[in-house]
């Protein structure tokens, strides 16, 4: 007995000792080898492996499948442990970051709280003093302390051939620049929605109360310092409205920087005003601590320095000290702060249009973010964090959105030395034609000469910009994009693609629906932050006549859009979009079109009918500080959000067709500023909830009777109250009707056409879509899917016999396409009075408890 208890422990023992198997440097090679080839291969594999190998003969299958098990493991722990020593690093930076943060925003308190003071004593004194020449000097002194704050420096001209006068600009451009981006030099305050954390873009702010507009960013990115001083300082790679960049000197320092002296032209964001450029000098040098620093200023007569360039299809612009700082982080990567500071010379362009020139939000959204995000989004490209479908390099993608925004920014500014001019109009001043018929200037990177005929011909361009007012850039932009049948011309469409085949198609007409298509959105890419999409739009081509099988074809078009998150403060909303064949090569041609949105700060709109209306441009043009503004201006008791909407198309021709296709462009682009408008007054918001008040009521006597047919006819034939018994005036129950929660619509009542909508409440035009102009467009049986057209008719007969009849649950869909859900429709007669042989006047139906699904 105790014999074999003896020989059971020590059978345990040998199985016990059988787990843990001991592998030699040799066997480890093997299994290292096939587990980089197959991490978990299957049973099969691991016994062909111990056939293979022989120095793996003495162990088991099981072990071998639990080496492979423990490996991945280890692996996956290895990965996590990375992980978060990259999570803990970025952490650890931006821990350091906002603790810098922190105390640049407690100096700036006490700065102000300082300010504070000494405005509270210059007060004090103004208020025992009497006016005259004694509170003349508290003035004179009070400026001059606030000059001391702010020191606008005069220097002697520097000789532009003495390095060290230009190395004394230099060093003055490097403390200014480091003052504003780690000081209190400009008053920052942070932009709404910038929340800082490991994952978030950085800290952005703006500036208030200082001489141009400014704004400053800091953030981290997983790149090397020399890395992103490249980057950067490539500027047209990753600033849009860069047209061009010339370093014309580069003078080396002692202290082993550069001065290099920069010519740049930047692009006009609209058709109504001149691009701007710059003269600056540039410096980059190192700090003590290892950081790298790019600071940049203008040469002028206070700075000192040689003269730039002259030109005369630009505003010479001012950029004040600006720049980027950028210090390496422990264990890798880079902390960036970024300044920009210009003066766009904002008295050089139409008032309506000064706030874009004046606006550090948008500064902040088109450079100082732009250059934060191209970083972060080529680091994590480098990085192998973001995979592109289609085989193809985000580089090349990068270029194709590069290219889409500068041939659209090319056909907006229309260049002389292009090879643009100015074609006659037709004496109306809307939409302005330009052409281009010299192939050799204009042709750049993003044309292809094989567009344009041989025999002569060159490219068109029509244009036009409007006032928007109470729509939101992006959801404007977003609905352009989704629902392109509701301003395109499928004929225009196709036109615009002939110029990638050899045989074009004759010159269409632009007809306001033209032929109907459907499009797909195929995504191609989009940025880190989804604020920027390229993606490839298939036009479904449909014949419905033996005449149109020649255009019933499919089309492609390369298509960027961008800023359409209603989030974004102060970004440009964006649609750019040009044809490509089926090949699409990398080398593409691409003659870009499209639409651009920029919002302006909000301003006072006047009170009344003519406040929604959408404005052209044109009409409100005042050039210098001296312009007047309209009387109505200083009455207004509202507040409302503004855009500029900038619309180029871009076509090809040939010579002998030229006047036929600009009277088509002219022609169609009217048609789009027209559905854009219809549009625009459709998505806007409601203006009821905006405090306007009952003067944006439909309120003539019409309006008046109809309400109260309306509730007599309800009361009638339902026996109940349609609204308060309460009110009884008929501007009582106007307000009433029209403040409904639900969907209060009337449809005429004619037996031979289709019922057509003649009135709604402010939630029917909500639920449609639409406007009281655009109303009597929409038809009943258009909005009613079939199972809502077949109960209507089912109960039709009812409704003429009793009066009023109730319709089920259902869907419908706006005038823009976007389905409804609704509980139930009342529908009853209205009749025009309450005899005996009062006539039906129209048919009013009401959808209750209705939601966009």
């Amino acid at each position: 007995m105790a014999l074999s208890m003896h020989k059971e422990s020590l059978n345990n023992k040998q199985m016990d000792s059988s787990k843990y198997v001991r592998y030699t440097p040799e066997q480890v090679e093997a299994l290292e080898r096939v587990y980089n080839e197959c991490p978990k291969p299957s049973s099969l594999r691991r016994q062909q492996l111990i056939r293979e190998c022989p120095i793996l003969s003495n162990i088991e299958p099981k072990q071998i499948k639990v080496w492979f098990q423990n490996r991945r493991c280890r692996e996956k722990q290895r990965k996590e442990a990375s992980r978060l020593q990259t999570v803990n690093r970025k952490l650890t930076a931006m821990n350091k970051l906002l603790m810098e943060e922190n105390d640049r925003l407690q100096k700036q308190v006490s700065h102000l709280v300082y300010e504070n003071g000494y405005m509270k004593q210059q007060l004090q004194t103004a208020s025992v003093t009497t006016t005259d020449n004694n509170s003349c000097e508290s003035v004179v002194v009070s400026g001059q302390h606030q000059q001391q704050q702010n020191p606008t420096p005069r220097h002697p001209q520097r000789d532009a051939n003495n390095p060290a006068g230009l190395l004394t600009i230099a060093e003055e451009t490097l403390a200014e620049f480091l003052s504003k981006a780690t000081g209190i030099a400009v008053d920052w305050v942070q932009m709404i929605g910038m929340k800082p954390g490991p994952d978030s873009i950085g800290i952005v702010a703006v500036s208030r109360n200082c001489s141009g507009v400014a704004a400053r960013a800091c953030g981290l990115v997983s790149l090397e310092p020399t890395k992103v001083a490249e980057i950067l300082k490539d500027r047209p790679s990753w600033y849009r409205d860069c047209r061009c960049i010339d370093v014309l000197s580069i003078i080396p320092t002692a202290n082993g920087g550069t001065i290099e002296l920069i010519y740049m032209q930047t692009y006009a964001p609209t058709t109504l005003a001149a691009a701007r450029d710059f003269w600056t000098l540039r410096y980059t040098t190192s700090l003590e601590d290892g950081s790298l620093v790019i600071c940049e200023r203008s040469l002028t007569s206070s700075t000192g320095g040689p003269t730039g360039p002259p030109t005369t299809s630009f505003v010479r612009a001012e950029m004040l000290p600006s720049g980027f700082l950028i210090r390496p982080c422990d264990g890798g990567g880079s902390i960036i702060h970024i300044v920009d500071h210009v003066d766009l010379d904002v008295w050089s362009v139409p008032e309506v249009l000064r706030p874009l020139y004046e606006s550090s939000k948008i500064l902040a959204q088109k450079m100082t973010i732009a250059a934060l995000r191209h970083i972060r989004q080529i680091a994590q490209e480098t990085n192998g964090e973001i995979q592109y479908g289609g085989g193809r390099q985000p580089a090349v993608l990068r270029t194709f959105s590069q290219r889409l925004c500068r041939g659209f920014n090319d056909a907006v500014n229309g260049f002389v030395d292009d090879g643009w001019s100015l074609m006659g109009s037709d004496g109306v001043e809307d939409v302005t034609i330009m052409i281009n018929s010299s192939p050799g200037k204009f042709f750049g990177s993003q044309y292809n000469t094989s567009m344009v005929p041989s025999f002569g011909g060159g490219v068109l361009c029509a244009k036009a910009s409007m006032l928007l007012q109470s729509v939101p850039p992006a959801l404007l932009v977003r609905f352009l994009r989704e629902h392109r049948s509701e301003w395109a011309d499928y004929g225009i469409d196709t036109y615009s693609a002939s110029c990638l085949k050899p045989n074009p198609y004759t010159v269409p007409c632009a007809r306001p629906s033209g032929f109907p298509s459907s499009q797909v959105i195929l995504p191609l890419a989009h940025t880190v932050e989804h604020e920027e999409f390229l993606e490839v739009v298939r036009l479904e081509g449909q014949a419905f006549t033996p005449e149109d099988v020649a255009l019933a074809r499919d089309m492609y078009l390369l298509q960027l859009c961008s800023g359409i998150d209603e989030n974004e403060v102060g970004a440009c909303a964006q649609l750019v979009f040009a044809p490509i064949d089926e090949s699409f090569a990398d080398n593409a041609p691409l003659l870009p079109s499209g639409f651009r949105v920029i919002p302006l700060d909000s301003k006072p709109v006047m009170d009344g009918p003519g406040a929604a209306r959408t404005l052209d441009l044109a009409s409100t043009l005042e050039v210098g500080p001296g312009s007047n503004r309209s009387t109505g201006d200083g009455e207004t008791n509202s507040y409302n959000l503004r855009s500029v909407l900038t619309i180029a198309f871009q076509f090809t021709f040939e010579n002998h067709l030229r006047d036929d296709v600009a009277s088509m462009a002219r022609q169609y682009v009217r048609s789009v500023v027209g559905s854009v408008q219809r549009v625009a007054m459709a998505i806007a918001p409601s203006r009821i909830s905006s405090g306007l008040g009952p003067k944006s009521l439909p309120g003539s006597p019409e309006a008046l009777t109809l309400v109260c047919w309306i509730c007599r006819s309800y009361r009638i034939h339902t026996g109940g109250e349609l609204l308060r018994a309460d009110s009884q005036s008929g501007d009582a129950l106007l307000k009433q009707l029209w403040n409904h929660s639900d969907a209060i619509m009337c449809c005429s009542l004619k037996t031979n056409a289709s019922p057509v909508f003649t009135f709604a409440n402010q939630a029917g035009l909500d639920m449609l879509e639409t406007t009281l102009v655009a109303l009597q467009d929409i038809m009943l049986d258009k909005i009613l899917d079939e199972a809502g057209r077949k109960s209507l008719c089912s109960e039709f007969s009812k409704i003429m016999q009793q009066g009023f009849a109730h319709l089920p649950a259902g869907i419908c869909v706006s005038s823009m396409g976007r389905p409804v859900s609704y509980e139930q429709v009342i529908v009853w007669k209205v009749v025009d009075d309450d005899n005996d042989d009062a006539a039906n006047h129209c048919l009013a139906l009401m959808f209750v408890n209705w939601s966009f699904v």
